[in-house]
């Protein structure tokens, strides 16, 4: 019989312990989640946990509970690829769970307690999967979850199959979606504003995580530079990337980054090369990611990688055959680099990656939470993870909001010119509601020609805060930041990121005006702003100065000229908008003084 067989399986002191030797007993989350799950004993259970805390080993130790006490005799795993389903089948062995990853249809195997499929599996088929659930009692895994809100037939499909389930457990580590299809067995509660947001059974955060030691922190190595490209019209356009753009011209300055014929790529290779090499001599078998676009760049930028650092980088691209076998070669080799077409976006367990470059276009908060996600898990403490990223507006949004949880929401705002609740939200979705998930954005963008780009370290994002001024490739400053060590605990990262900058602002005290050729301010001075916020700035400083003009009876060419002369920089329609926030606070100061 399937339990007595599972049993015979385990350890005595399971499920007092994790799974395949991952430590001696469940991480503090992964108990209290078990002992709010025994303690309730629900049909349906969404467990949100950060990428890397461990949603696997509490996955499979409750599924054994649940074998071991009877409760079901099957269990059944929806994964969202191919790679994924196999490595859940090798998980489930190390415990003496058997799940039979190649099933397609049929009885299954006596030696085996259930299988391990795809969500595109159970579209096709989702009555023979409703069949074997309708049979036998059955605990149904659904894997990230959010998938089956993907396409409206894999929703639909999950629903049909897995309805009759004895129990279903939900898991995913980015609850929120870019989209408002709704999600299958997830609850969704309605809150004071009228709005639906999904609702966890357990969450435990990339905050949470970070404190515990579980997860690693990310340090974000931010890139500008200047982009020349041709229009369709013909118009030649250049620009830097992080000064204000409309959406399109931000989209293909971008693009323009990431072409691997320019500048731009083979400097931030080259630099996270750097950063890798520094990681290593603490971490000695640390890995490298570059996430590509498409087919084509990936190939390109591993063969710059083959330039820069003499050795073969890994291209592991999702409609490949051999796809899986060389991720897991890779991820038991000591091999420095793999690029990737989205193959590694999402729940593969390579935990020796640590330094990653952020090289597509895709710009939604899913896809960028799952990508950081590959760098995050933690083997030991002090390990730090490093992502470059070209200084674009979204992105680094996302990376100051790496703590923040978000819910899934399932509904609009529901009038307008009301202070919307779902701001922060919208904020957030703006830009994916034209994309679905799996886009690349490339079909939405004008057909465009790269001329040329280079490359100008810009930032360091760190746990909410920025650091450093811009730097050249290659230059003692940029050094200063790529050679931070390995292994740091967060509040030393913290720390030697303010010294380094506190250096890098003196040493340019140090050197004439005129040798200066890049914006000598530090980060935080230099706000990435989107085209719309810089208006709203100047907008806001121009009605902030109109109510000063009647306070002080002053026109206000005159309020204008004052603040420029104390605050410094040019007329309000060229200021950057750390010029422009410094003119509000003055101007809001002066309001205060008169009162």
């Amino acid at each position: 019989m399937t339990t007595s067989t599972t049993s015979h399986h385990l350890s005595p002191a399971f499920p007092g312990r994790a799974p395949w030797g991952t430590a001696n007993k469940l991480r503090a989350w992964q108990q209290a989640a078990m002992d709010r799950y025994i303690q309730t004993q629900p049909r349906d259970f969404l467990a949100v946990a950060t990428p890397g805390a461990g949603k696997t080993t509490f996955a499979l130790t409750l599924a054994s509970w649940l074998l071991h006490h009877h409760v079901v005799q099957q269990v059944t795993v929806v994964a969202p690829t191919e790679h994924l389903k196999k490595q859940w089948a090798e998980a489930a062995a190390r415990v003496g769970i058997k799940l039979d990853p190649e099933y397609s249809a049929g009885p299954l195997g006596r030696e085996y307690h259930g299988i391990a499929i795809t969500y595109a599996g159970v579209g096709v088929r989702p009555m023979l999967h409703r069949n074997r659930v309708e049979q036998r009692k059955t605990l149904v895994i659904l894997d990230e979850i959010h998938h089956a809100g993907d396409s409206k037939s894999w929703g639909e499909a999950c629903l049909e199959a897995f309805e009759p389930a004895t129990r279903r457990l939900a898991l995913t580590g980015t609850p929120f979606r870019s989209d408002t299809n709704p999600i299958p067995f997830v609850a969704y509660e309605e809150g004071n504003d009228g709005i639906r947001r999904s609702a966890a059974d357990y969450t435990y955060g990339y905050g949470n995580a970070l404190a515990d030691g579980v997860v690693r922190p990310v340090i974000f190595l931010s890139y500008s530079g200047s982009m020349r490209w041709r229009t369709k019209a013909g118009d030649e356009i250049e620009a830097r990337l992080g000064e204000p753009m409309t959406k399109d011209a931000v989209s293909q300055a971008w693009r323009t980054a990431l072409d691997p014929r320019g500048d731009w790529m083979p400097n931030v290779l080259k630099a996270a090369d750097q950063r890798l090499t520094e990681v290593r001599k603490a971490i000695p078998d640390a890995g490298g990611l570059v996430i590509a676009a498409d087919q084509d760049s990936a190939r390109s930028y591993a063969k710059l990688i083959r330039e820069i650092t003499g050795s073969a980088a890994t291209v592991v691209l999702s409609d490949d055959t051999g796809a899986s076998e060389r991720i897991d070669e890779f991820s038991h080799s000591e091999d420095r680099w793999m690029v990737a077409v989205r193959m590694v976006s999402e729940g593969v367990d390579v935990p020796r990656l640590a330094v990653g470059v952020y090289a597509t276009t895709i710009s939604t908060p899913l896809f960028f939470a799952q990508a950081v996600g590959r760098f995050v898990r933690s083997r030991r403490r002090g390990e730090t993870a490093s992502v470059f990223l070209p200084t674009i507006p979204d992105l680094l949004g996302f990376a100051n909001e790496m703590e923040v949880e978000r819910d899934h929401v399932l509904d609009k705002p529901k009038k307008d010119g009301e202070e919307d609740p779902f701001a922060e939200e919208q904020k957030l979705l703006d830009e994916a509601e034209r994309e679905q998930d799996e886009d690349t954005g490339e079909d939405d963008q004008l057909p465009f020609e790269a001329l040329e780009s280079d490359a100008v370290f810009d930032r360091v994002l760190y746990d909410g805060a920025e650091f450093g001024m811009q730097a050249h490739p290659g230059s003692e400053e940029e050094q200063d930041y790529l050679g931070i060590p390995g292994l740091l605990e967060p509040d030393q990262v913290q720390m030697l990121l303010q010294k380094r900058q506190a250096r890098q602002i003196a040493h340019s005290r140090k050197k004439p005006a005129e040798e200066a050729d890049l914006l000598e301010l530090p980060a935080e001075r230099r706000p990435v702003v989107t085209h719309k916020e810089l208006l709203e700035l100047r907008k806001q400083l121009n009605s902030l100065v109109g109510a000063y003009v009647h306070q002080s009876g002053k026109p206000h060419g005159v309020i204008h000229t004052e603040l420029r002369r104390v605050c410094g920089g040019p007329p309000s329609a060229e200021a950057t908008a750390g010029q422009l926030r410094e003119r509000i606070k003055k101007v809001q100061e002066w309001a205060t003084r008169m009162r």
